[in-house]
């Protein structure tokens, strides 16, 4: 039964060149990317261990052999990080009865700095995408996600007819949505959510649960109903006793700048 853990190790060998890790390119290949005979020669160990992790029948490979495959696919730190985390739950560490429950009730301490943070743009949610407390200036920019009385920005990317539009770069939020489902704290929320948007999302979600595609979040890009095009770099800050996230957005030019200050500034709002 595959897991996780293999799975992400499987895909990352698929799409790897060999070239690009300076290996020859052999003259007939009946699979992309690279041989699992060429990875488990860079990570030191034997291909039949190899196949045993991707296939999900060894669920607990050390943390040396697990740094040895990342350093054989040239893993970048983000890519490590989620690599040794899918070790950790397919191996049992983080089950569902010792990671704690998604906590939906902000901190009177959090909603205080949100506050402070007025007119920005500012919000608190958890991995699963629920919305629980927003600024004036969020609501604003952002309105369009927030026309449910519980919004999930994960269920707005996958279901909402105005959802393609409104991120001009879909794809890569999308990834980015699905990838932070992985890191979510309750398991069964998530698999409550990905039951619930599998059907409606079809492949476009599926595709992405299963591929394990470390997002590079650049500058987040809005088509917003006022016109232009806005832009933003996003400051996320973990409040990991809560598992939930507060995460500020910039404008990343003038242009954008300008245009927030034209839209102006409304109360801070909690959802309860």
């Amino acid at each position: 039964m595959a897991t996780p853990l293999g799975d992400f190790i499987r895909v990352r060998r698929d799409s790897t060149q060999p070239e690009t890790l300076g290996l020859p390119v052999p003259d007939r290949r009946r699979s992309p990317g690279l041989r699992r005979s060429d990875l488990a020669t860079r990570a030191g160990i034997s291909v039949e261990y190899l196949t045993r992790i991707e296939q999900g029948r060894d669920r607990n490979p050390s943390i040396s052999v697990v740094n040895a495959i990342a350093d054989a696919l040239s893993l970048d730190a983000f890519e490590r990080n989620h690599l040794r985390y899918l070790a950790k739950i397919t191996g049992g560490e983080c089950s569902a009865h010792n990671r704690p429950p998604v906590r939906r009730d902000v901190r009177p301490s959090v909603l205080d700095t949100l506050r402070l943070l007025e007119p920005g743009i500012a919000v608190v949610t958890n991995r699963a995408g629920d919305i629980l407390a927003y600024t004036s200036g969020y609501e604003l920019v952002m309105g369009d996600v927030l026309d449910t009385d519980t919004p999930n920005l994960t269920r707005y990317v996958f279901t909402h007819p105005n959802a393609r539009t409104f991120f001009a770069d879909w794809d890569d939020v999308a990834d980015e949505v699905v990838f932070d489902l992985w890191h979510g704290p309750d398991v069964e929320g998530f698999e409550w959510l990905s039951a619930e948007l599998a059907p409606v999302a079809g492949p476009e979600f599926t595709r992405r649960l299963n591929h394990h595609r470390v997002p590079p979040r650049g500058p987040l890009r809005l088509n917003h109903p006022s016109g232009p095009e806005l832009r933003f770099l996003r400051e996320p800050l973990e409040l990991t006793t809560d598992a939930q996230q507060l995460v500020v957005f910039l404008p990343a030019d003038e242009p954008t700048a300008q245009a927030v200050e034209r839209l102006g500034s409304r109360r801070l709002r909690v959802i309860s």
